[in-house]
């Protein structure tokens, strides 16, 4: 069973039980349809109903979850029409934060990139499929960020974990789809300052999602 400290204050029990059942739905745990409900979650963490109602919360305004209160919740399902959807809006808008970002980018922040690739290798050699995700996000989330737009990233934030949740599951198809070098190479042409270039290898590397069915 999860347990929690008693010591811990009612916002990090909150975040403990939210953390934990979003890498549940992530990793194909908790299926969709799944029925989460209160009382049996409050008893599988040793907590009190109040986080857990907070960490349900959060999960249904990121979509992995649906329901109404006092109705019950249930794992959301993801279709592939919503898949094309998010990567259509991925394709229009990744572009252009993009090219905002590699006005500003200095040494700090390709180290930084450089550091995300080093952690995705080490995920694999880890087999931590989860991490590797995590930092596939952080790497193309990096160009919302750095854009200096916060209605893109706003925009970002509001997709990302259905991304995740998605590619999670792609990958499990796709093992020997090589993340860490397909973001090397766009991280060598952002070196290399060819902006249309780079733009293009990113959009274009979104049409396998986008196209995927699962065949």
């Amino acid at each position: 069973m999860e347990s929690a400290s008693s010591a811990q204050s009612p916002i990090s029990l909150s975040e403990h039980v939210y953390v934990s059942l979003k890498r549940q739905i992530m990793k194909g745990e908790l299926l969709p349809g799944h029925r989460m409900i209160v009382l049996d979650i409050a008893q599988q963490f040793g907590v009190s109903q109040a986080p857990v109602r907070e960490a349900l919360e959060r999960l249904k305004q990121e979509g992995l979850i649906v329901g109404k209160t006092n109705k019950g919740s249930a794992v959301s399902g993801i279709t592939a029409q919503e898949i094309r959807d998010i990567y259509e809006l991925r394709q229009l808008v990744e572009g252009h934060a993009l090219r905002e970002t590699m006005k500003v980018l200095n040494e700090n922040d390709i180290a930084y990139l450089e550091t995300v690739i080093a952690g995705m290798r080490e995920a694999i050699d880890q087999d931590d499929p989860y991490r590797l995700v995590e930092l596939d996000m952080s790497f193309h989330g990096y160009f919302y960020f750095r854009s200096g737009n916060a209605l893109l990233h706003d925009i970002w934030n509001s997709i990302k974990s259905k991304i995740m949740r998605f590619i999670t599951v792609t990958n499990k198809d796709h093992q020997g789809y090589s993340i860490p070098d397909s973001h090397t190479e766009i991280l060598d042409m952002i070196k290399s300052g060819d902006v249309d270039k780079t733009e293009y290898k990113l959009i274009r590397g979104l049409d396998f999602y986008k196209n995927y069915t699962g065949d």
